[in-house]
């Protein structure tokens, strides 16, 4: 895929990993719609974008919302005469452990909120995402190509039976539609990102930072950028499909 000219959508588009990867894909040429839930923030990127000169728009969705998801997808293609890609970004962390343990007692456990508050975001919104980009992308009948942005915790990390449960989920799902939309000349692909430096992490004390980063290999977090960078390749390269992509600095969870 040539990536100037082509209309590239990011949910979570408004900061951290989905900024960054808006970003990469303005700075090669492509015009973005931003998806975002809080409506400020999602408009001060598109102002930022816009000033240096982006074909940008932005829209406010949940997207744990199907009338919201599919209204802010035929506004997309409305306003932009097309879709050429859907980066399903946007999610949310609410971890616990399973069951809390204190002196041989069950003192606390994962509620049935925390899980499916994750649930509906992580999973049925990149489910919602995806399957509305696809029926456009069928429609138009150019193709495209769709990205889910998983984790490490795919491989099941503590404390996140919830979003681990959903970053594996994306990442199979990402392969079920690579089969299914191949003959649509759809691709569809997934990156599983290790701890970057978004405003959560970054705003942890020095002392949580190096416990967090004291596994990693390369001894630091991961830039947004760099994910980016990954999200950027899998469109550049027309024969990467149903795969994923680790951008971990050589953790494995």
């Amino acid at each position: 895929m040539q990536v100037p000219n082509k209309i590239v959508a990011v949910t979570g588009g408004a900061r951290g990993i989905g900024k960054a990867i808006a970003a990469a894909f303005a700075d090669r040429g492509a015009r973005v719609a931003l998806l975002d839930l809080v409506p400020a923030d999602v408009e001060a990127t598109r102002a930022e974008f816009a000033a240096r000169g982006v074909d940008v728009r932005a829209y406010t969705v949940n997207v744990a919302k199907e009338a919201e998801v599919v209204a802010a997808l035929d506004r997309v293609v409305a306003d932009f005469g097309g879709l050429d890609v859907m980066v399903n970004n946007a999610g949310i962390i609410k971890d616990a452990l399973l069951v809390k343990v204190k002196d041989g007692n069950v003192v606390g456990k994962m509620t049935l909120d925390q899980w499916q508050a994750v649930i509906d975001v992580n999973l049925t919104g990149v489910f919602l995402c995806g399957r509305e980009a696809a029926e456009r992308m069928i429609r138009l009948g150019k193709g495209g190509l769709i990205i889910n942005i998983a984790s490490i915790s795919k491989a099941g990390n503590p404390g996140q039976s919830n979003y681990s449960a959903t970053k594996a989920g994306v990442t199979a799902m990402a392969v079920v539609w690579a089969r299914e939309l191949a003959r649509f000349g759809i691709r569809a692909a997934s990156i599983a990102p290790g701890f970057t430096r978004t405003d959560l992490l970054a705003g942890m004390p020095p002392e949580m930072l190096e416990k967090v980063t004291q596994p990693v290999p390369l001894k630091r977090l991961g830039l947004p950028e760099e994910v980016a960078h990954a999200a950027v390749f899998i469109a550049e390269n027309d024969y990467f499909t149903g795969r994923s992509i680790d951008v971990d600095g050589g953790m494995r969870l």
